[in-house]
C-alpha cells in the first residue's frame, strides 16, 4: 500500500490512535484511575481502530481492486463501504 504515506487522514487517524493508547497506558498506572474510565477509553480505542480499517479497506479498494480507467458506480461502492462499516 505505497499510496498510504500521502494519506493524512490515515495517518492523523494512527496518531490519535497512538495518543488514546498512550493515555489508557497513563491511567493504568495510576491508582486512583477507575475501572469504567479506562473501559471507556479502550472502547474508545476499538472504535478508533474499527474506523482506521474501514479507511485502510476503502483505499485498497480504490487503489488496488476496482480497475483504474473503469467507470465505477459511487453510490453503489458508497453503500458497500457503508455496509462493511456496519458489519466489519
Amino acid at each position: 500500500m505505497s499510496h498510504l504515506h500521502q494519506d493524512k487522514k490515515i495517518l492523523n487517524r494512527v496518531k490519535r490512535l497512538q495518543g488514546q493508547v498512550n493515555a489508557v497506558e497513563l491511567a493504568l498506572q495510576q491508582p486512583e484511575a477507575g475501572c469504567i474510565e479506562v473501559l471507556q477509553q479502550v472502547a474508545a480505542i476499538k472504535g478508533a481502530v474499527n474506523g482506521l480499517m474501514n479507511e485502510l479497506i476503502e483505499a485498497h479498494l480504490r487503489h488496488h481492486v476496482l480497475p483504474k480507467d473503469a467507470e465505477i458506480n459511487e453510490a453503489e461502492l458508497e453503500e458497500f463501504v457503508k455496509l462493511l462499516k456496519r458489519y466489519g
